[in-house]
């Protein structure tokens, strides 16, 4: 016999699924869940926890439990690193920019390649639907490479911000490794995600002429709300035949 939470989330399933509960509709509590299924509130939030792991359900901080609107897809455009939330139906994602200086240690001295303790500038970009998380972003540079106006959210870098983009000048090559893992234990909490969702994970590394790392980003994206694009030119030379 199953475990009585996975009978109970079955149940609450069904009735998201056939519409009975309506997306963006507010649970009831979890004690008058409990008491309708008779049992406790630790199995009721054991049922709860499974349905949040498949984005039916969303825990609000001190608002409850609600049905969760389905997933809006943005595409997210590679070799050039840009978040486009026009390729969406819907209003324009909201991002909340946090910007700092840090020392670069472990993966990340080694991404940058720069010395340990080298200063970076850091901007942590995260894209919202509603309250709902999209993409979080962590972008950083050299800390004497940042462009001015960067750590200050000067209105010119916004637009780059905004989609996710280079921040610095126009780069010369840009390499972008692409994965799909479960969440770590930062990202899970900042897209509002179950640690054990997959996210779709790219590490996104600009390079100047002089082969001078200028940038490293990190994305994840929780993995049922973005598509990726990525899309080669190639250049055909044509010979001529001599005189």
């Amino acid at each position: 016999m199953p475990p009585r939470h996975h009978d109970i989330a079955d149940d609450l399933r069904r009735q998201i699924t056939s519409g009975r509960l309506q997306a963006g509709e507010r649970l009831p509590s979890e004690v008058a869940l409990a008491e309708r299924y008779a049992v406790s509130t630790v199995t009721l939030r054991h049922a709860l926890a499974v349905l949040q792991g498949e984005r039916l359900v969303e825990k609000i901080h001190g608002k409850g439990n609600f049905v969760r609107r389905a997933p809006r897809k943005i595409m997210y455009v590679g070799g050039w690193g840009t978040l486009d939330p026009l390729t969406a139906t819907g209003p324009a994602l909201h991002i909340t920019v946090r910007s700092a200086t840090v020392s670069a240690r472990g993966s990340l001295a080694a991404l940058l390649m720069v010395p340990t303790g080298s200063p970076l500038a850091e901007l942590s970009c995260l894209s919202l639907d509603g309250e709902t998380p999209q993409g979080l972003a962590r972008i950083y540079t050299p800390r004497d490479l940042a462009p001015a106006g960067v750590l200050d959210h000067d209105p010119a870098r916004r637009e780059a911000l905004a989609r996710f983009a280079v921040v610095g000048p126009p780069p010369a090559a840009i390499r972008e490794t692409v994965c799909a893992r479960s969440a770590t234990p930062d990202e899970a909490s900042a897209l509002k995600i179950p640690s054990a969702t997959a996210v779709l994970a790219v590490t996104r590394v600009a390079t100047d002429f002089t082969g001078r790392i200028t940038e490293a980003a990190l994305l994840a994206f929780p993995g049922d709300g973005v598509d990726a694009v990525f899309t080669s030119h190639h250049v055909i030379n044509e010979r001529h035949p001599s005189p």
